[in-house]
């Protein structure tokens, strides 16, 4: 097997291994349980009759229908690049993250506190979140279709998207924050296999596993747009801070667990596409400029 395989099957393992231990602190210790309450009850109090449209629509993003227009809008892009095995590869990682969720769910449901939560799905049987799981799909599959040159910003817009997603339905109190951090590593799950297929399937056609140097975008440029969108965002929260210092302080101290949970989420979503977006730098961008970098 080749190194970059190995490498992602690995990847696989720990995000396995992480997805396990979420299941067990969130579902079955009764710290992770008062910990996903209190994180939820946080998102859930930024509810307000002017922003609740806003969050429904984009929360809506990754309803079946978008996401099935989103998901061929990527596919789309590696069958533009000539890459066909790309676009195949990322089909199944679409369908299969979104596959394995909704059979996740009734085998590993339990019964959670339903008081806290609307009437729209039935809450023992909510992780992972099948939006989280679209969302972080679509933009770890957008960092495989995507041109070498433009990984590095597509990593940055498809982590900032799946964070919008995500924080929309945590306010309008779809699904518990455990249920976010499950769907975002069962995408990523799927794309470190999704990776493996695709350098085996490269390394058995004759391809070499590595692209030319001139393919490659040196570590700091690959780094500047997902630094540059996790600044953008500490400015806005400045910002709101400076607008309403009182408001924002006294919530923040009131809701540390929301603070924290929050920022987890976040952290996980560009960490995984940041990670992603490293290790297929130059993947799979093998055959010659004209074909596979434009």
């Amino acid at each position: 097997m080749p190194a970059r395989a190995r490498t992602a099957v690995i990847g696989a393992g720990i995000s396995l291994a992480l997805l396990a231990l979420v299941w067990l602190l969130a579902l079955h210790t009764g710290i992770g349980e008062h910990a996903d309450r209190s994180i939820f009850k946080g998102f859930l109090g930024l509810q307000r009759s002017r922003t609740n449209g806003l969050a429904t629509f984009v929360a809506k993003l990754c309803d079946p229908r978008p996401f099935v227009v989103l998901g061929a809008g990527v596919v789309a892009v590696a069958l533009a690049r000539r890459q066909p095995r790309t676009a195949l590869a990322v089909a199944v990682l679409l369908a299969g993250a979104s596959f394995t969720t909704e059979l996740l769910k009734p085998l590993v449901a339990v019964p959670r506190a339903r008081s806290l939560l609307g009437p729209i799905a039935p809450w023992d049987a909510s992780w992972p979140s099948g939006h989280a799981t679209a969302a972080m799909s679509l933009a770890l599959a957008l960092v495989l279709a995507a041109p070498a040159r433009l990984r590095p910003a597509a990593a940055a817009l498809g982590a900032a998207f799946a964070v919008a997603v995500s924080y929309s339905f945590l306010t309008l109190g779809w699904h518990y924050p455990s249920d976010v951090l499950a769907g975002f590593l069962v995408a990523a799950i799927w794309t470190e296999l999704t990776i493996a297929a695709l350098v085996i399937a490269n390394a058995r056609h004759g391809r070499r596993p590595e692209a030319p140097a001139r393919h490659l975008v040196a570590l700091r440029a690959a780094l500047t747009p997902p630094a540059a969108a996790v600044a953008g965002a500490a400015v806005v929260a400045g910002l709101v801070m400076f607008v309403r210092p009182h408001q924002v302080i006294g919530y923040a101290s009131g809701h540390v667990a929301f603070i924290v949970g929050a920022a987890a989420i976040a952290t996980l979503a560009f960490a995984l596409a940041t990670t992603v977006m490293l290790g297929v730098q130059g993947f799979p961008a093998a055959a010659s400029r004209s074909a596979g970098d434009r």
